[in-house]
């Protein structure tokens, strides 16, 4: 009896064993067995976040990606004007971001040997053309993921009431089409504030780092613009700052019929202006396409948002649309473990096919992207809809070409000097030799590393 007992919990005991070996072992592990019933590798992501007004969407999109399929989606977002220095932080840690962005042949060429080639992945194959991709040879290492938009947001209430006005000399948007007509009616709404109900024509022109990018970077890429333009070119290693004068008019506007005096703009923010636009405070805020999540259901209705292009004084540019491009490109983390590159590029694929990441990006973000998958995913921001209009009336758009600038020490020095002449502490020469001594010197730099 005791030996046919004994005989019964050996075998119970060779069972236990069995199925524990089939459910990959006894440590707590999940996911199926592989052949050797060992545990079969998922892979993690880790999003460094370039954009911190998306920055709460895309948490709620890695959680959703999470819930859905188990794999550990992590992502954290950069302070606005530290992107660069943060990422050199977390590449230098074990747990280094796997999704990483860049923002240009400028960057890519700082990160290129951290790049993997995208070449075979289908998030790739979903780009509609390569002139949204970055390469290096054969090597596809970035894509871009978002195409945005930027020029003179304007309040269509407000200047519909200037245009109204007795004392108004421009009456019609169709009017405002270059720079003389923008000075007139700025400086007549600045006259006019009180009778408009605002306190000024523009928003600040606030220096801090959520915000001066708006101005050493976007607006310092029509000057570059109109000179590569005049010039035949795409990229230099010494610009002559041909259209400075024009980048000066274009400041002075905005510096003396604001909401604040000059001197205030140092303590001002993004968040300021996003205020003053969004309460009706202020008729024009130079931003883009991603600014509407901003100042959406605030005192300006949908319907009250259209966006200027940024006239800085150029012959011809009657025919100018906005400014259009891409800063914002996906790289992929070579050196990560493949696990965890694979689990990368499952979930950038998921985020460009899915309806929740398709919805996440378009609707929720307001992204315009290139990818075919979102045909049926366009946004209803209305600033979107302003550059269709453009398009559809033949204006020509404004490339960026803030993605050929030296250097984030160059836009810096720019927007240090930019300031200093604002705040009267440096005459406009200040911004010239940032501008043009500047660029030489960071190139060389760059070329010398």
């Amino acid at each position: 009896m005791k030996r046919k007992r004994l005989i019964a919990l050996l075998l119970t005991a060779a069972m236990t064993a069995g199925m524990l070996a089939g459910c990959g072992g006894s440590g707590g592990d999940s996911g199926g067995g592989d052949a050797d019933g060992g545990k079969e590798a998922t892979g993690k992501v880790y999003y460094l976040n370039f954009k911190p007004e998306q920055a709460d969407q895309w948490v709620e999109l890695a959680k959703q990606y999470t819930d859905e399929t188990g794999v550990q989606v992590d992502v954290q977002t950069a302070a606005s004007g530290t992107y660069e220095s943060q990422l050199k932080s977390e590449m230098a840690k074990d747990e280094a971001p796997t999704l990483f962005q860049v923002n240009g042949p400028v960057g890519l060429a700082t990160w290129k040997d951290y790049c993997y080639d995208l070449s075979d992945s289908a998030v790739y194959k979903d780009v509609s053309s390569d002139d949204y991709v970055l390469k290096d040879g054969d090597q596809v290492l970035g894509l871009a993921y978002v195409i945005e938009t930027y020029g003179i947001i304007y309040n269509k209430a407000i200047l519909n009431d200037y245009f109204a006005a007795d004392w108004s000399t421009v009456k019609s948007i169709d009017d405002l089409n270059n720079f003389e007509a923008l000075k007139a009616v700025a400086e007549e709404i600045q006259a006019h504030k009180d009778e408009l109900g605002v306190q000024g024509a523009f928003t600040s022109a606030g220096m801090d780092s959520s915000s001066d990018w708006r101005f050493k970077t976007h607006l310092a890429n029509l000057p570059i613009y109109y000179e590569y333009q005049a010039d035949g070119i795409t990229s230099t290693d010494a610009i002559k700052g041909t259209y400075l004068d024009n980048y000066k008019q274009i400041w002075d506007l905005y510096l003396n019929n604001a909401t604040c005096d000059p001197s205030m703009i140092s303590s001002k923010t993004a968040e300021d202006a996003n205020a003053e636009f969004s309460l009706g405070e202020a008729v024009f805020y130079q931003n883009g396409t991603w600014a509407y999540n901003d100042v959406k259901g605030n005192e300006v209705a949908d319907e009250d948002m259209g966006m200027l292009p940024i006239y800085i004084g150029v012959e011809g540019e009657e025919d100018q649309g906005l400014c259009t491009g891409s800063e914002n490109y996906w790289c992929v983390n070579k050196n990560a473990s493949e696990e965890d590159i694979q689990a990368t590029l499952d979930f950038m694929q998921w985020v460009v096919e899915s309806d929740e990441g398709r919805d996440m990006l378009a609707n929720e973000m307001g992204f315009v992207t290139p990818f075919t998958t979102f045909a049926d995913y366009l946004p209803s921001n209305p600033l979107v809809q302003a550059n269709e209009e453009y398009n559809e009336a033949g204006k020509t758009p404004v490339s960026w070409n803030f993605t050929t600038m030296p250097s984030e020490n160059w836009k810096n020095n720019v927007g240090g000097a930019l300031l200093e002449y604002a705040q009267g502490t440096d005459d406009w020469n200040g911004v010239v030799s940032a501008f043009v001594d500047g660029w030489a010197t960071e190139y060389a730099a760059a070329n010398a590393e």
